[in-house]
């Protein structure tokens, strides 16, 4: 089983695998900062100054006589924030994928193009062997 372990894990696939995660986490903080920093701050101001993140339906309040209880609460503006980011994650992605499909569309119609380009040149072999058979050709016929 362990040898098992050791090849699954050995495959290129599950490399590719685990480097992806490790950059959509570095990738998570960074649209979160985005979202956080950069386009709330303006629908916040939009909406007359509110913080999204805030946002909240206090089902039940907090009692001040006991301070280690918090409010429970439904965070919607948290959500909201999530949701935005999910979009702007769902956007990059979608661009990056089209960025590759446009790039592999340019690589096969280059390699159409080169395949119904005329035939390369053959090899030394190829014309000492084409030579042979012509040869052998002319010698046939006599």
């Amino acid at each position: 089983m362990l040898h098992e372990f050791r090849e699954f894990i050995a495959r290129g696939n599950v490399i590719d695998l685990a480097v992806g995660v490790i950059i959509g986490a570095a990738f998570n903080d960074i649209v979160k900062a985005l979202v956080d920093n950069v386009i709330m701050p303006p629908i916040g101001l939009a909406t007359s100054g509110i913080d999204f993140s805030k946002l909240q339906w206090v089902l039940k309040a907090d009692n001040p006589a006991t301070p280690e209880l918090d409010p429970v609460a439904i965070q919607y503006g948290a959500f909201v924030n999530t949701c935005i980011r999910f979009l702007i994650v769902a956007w990059a992605v979608f661009m990056l994928v089209k960025a590759v499909n446009a790039i592999r569309r340019v690589h096969h119609q280059e390699q159409k193009a080169s395949a119904e380009a005329e035939p390369p040149a053959p090899t030394p072999q190829e014309t000492l062997l084409i030579e042979i058979r012509d040869l052998l050709k002319a010698q046939q016929a006599r």
